[in-house]
C-alpha cells in the first residue's frame, strides 16, 4: 500500500495520479489527516487491506507534501555506512551511530524549492526514512518492523559552514533550515517493496549521479535502530527516521562540491519513487 499526503488529506494510492481519500471511503472512520491515520495505524490497515472501492480522486505532484507533516520526532542516524563513515573520516561505530535531530519546521514534500543560506555550504544526503506506526518503548529487535508504519525517502540536506563551525559541531542547525527535510512522495508499507532490507538508493544533480548504494549495506538495518533508539526514547506514530546516507556526499569530494543556484536534485529509491528540488540562492530571512 502506498499513502499519499494530497493537500492535506490522506490518500490510498492507486496510481502515480489517483487514489481512495482515506476518509471519504471510509465513512469518516478514519483520517482526514496523516497523523490521525497514524494514531489509529493497526485498525486502519485492518480496513485498508480489504481493498477499498468507490470513486478515485485525481492529484497532482504539486498537492503532494510530507507523507508525515507534523511528527512529534525526527531522529536522524549518521555514519551508517561504512564508506560514508571512510569518506567522512570516521570509523565505523560499532553498537550505536552517532545520532542527531532535525527540527519540524524543515519538514516538507517531495518536489520543493529551497533556498540556499547566504554564503552556505548546502549538501546532499539521500535517505531512506522509516516512518512509526504505533507508541514504542524497549522494542525488541525482532518485533521492530511491528512498530513501522511505512518508509519513504528524505533528502538530509546539509549546511556545513553552520554545521561545522565552532568549538562544537550545531548538526541540528546546520540540518534544519527551511526546506532541508524534504520527504516523500508518500509513504509504502514494507509488505509493498521488494525486499525492505535491501533496497537502490541514490541522487543525481542535473542528471550526474552523485550518491549510488542500498539500503542492505547499512551497518544497523531499521529493525535495529528502531530497537536501540526505544531504548531510550518512547516512538510515537508518524515520527520520522533518518536512517544514514551512503557515500557520495559534497563535503567529502576533493575539490568539494556544494548544491548551487538553479541546479536540480532528484533522489529516488527503489520501490518508493523520486523526489524533486531545486535550488535558489538568496539572503537568509529571519523575523524579530
Amino acid at each position: 500500500m502506498k499513502l499519499a499526503n494530497v493537500d492535506g488529506r490522506a490518500v490510498i494510492v492507486t496510481a502515480s495520479d489517483r487514489g481512495f481519500d482515506v476518509a471519504r471511503t471510509s465513512g469518516g472512520r478514519f483520517g482526514p489527516d496523516l497523523a490521525s491515520v497514524y494514531d489509529d495505524w493497526e485498525r486502519f490497515r485492518a480496513w485498508a487491506e480489504k481493498s477499498p472501492t468507490g470513486r478515485e480522486v485525481s492529484f497532482t505532484r504539486a498537492q503532494l507534501s510530507s507523507p508525515s507533516p507534523t511528527p512529534r520526532q525526527i531522529v536522524a542516524i549518521g555514519l551508517n555506512y561504512s564508506e560514508h563513515a571512510s569518506e567522512s573520516g570516521f570509523e565505523a561505530p560499532d553498537r550505536l551511530p552517532p545520532l542527531f535531530t532535525k527540527f519540524v519546521s524543515a519538514v516538507t514534500g517531495p518536489d520543493t524549492e529551497v533556498m540556499i543560506p547566504s554564503g552556505g555550504h548546502v549538501d546532499w544526503e539521500v535517505e531512506l526514512v522509516a516512518v512509526i506506526g504505533r507508541t514504542g518503548f524497549r522494542i525488541a529487535e525482532n518485533e521492530a518492523w511491528s512498530f513501522v508504519a511505512g518508509l519513504t525517502i528524505g533528502q538530509d540536506l546539509s549546511e556545513r559552514i553552520t554545521q561545522l563551525t565552532g568549538q562544537a559541531p550545531q548538526f541540528s542547525l546546520g540540518k534544519s533550515f527551511p526546506g532541508f527535510a524534504p520527504v516523500g512522495p508518500w509513504l509504502v508499507t514494507p509488505d509493498s517493496l521488494p525486499d525492505r532490507d535491501d533496497l537502490r538508493l541514490g541522487c543525481a544533480i542535473d542528471s550526474r549521479t552523485v550518491q549510488d548504494g542500498r539500503t542492505r549495506d547499512m551497518i544497523f538495518p531499521v529493525a535495529r535502530i528502531v530497537s536501540e533508539l526505544s531504548r531510550t526514547i518512547t516512538l510515537y506514530p508518524g515520527d520520522l527516521i533518518f536512517t544514514g546516507t551512503p557515500s557520495g556526499v559534497g563535503v567529502a569530494r576533493n575539490p568539494q562540491r556544494f548544491l548551487e543556484h538553479g541546479e536540480e536534485l532528484v533522489s529516488w529509491i527503489e520501490g518508493i519513487g523520486e523526489m524533486r528540488q531545486t535550488f535558489v540562492a538568496t539572503e537568509v530571512c529571519g523575523s524579530g
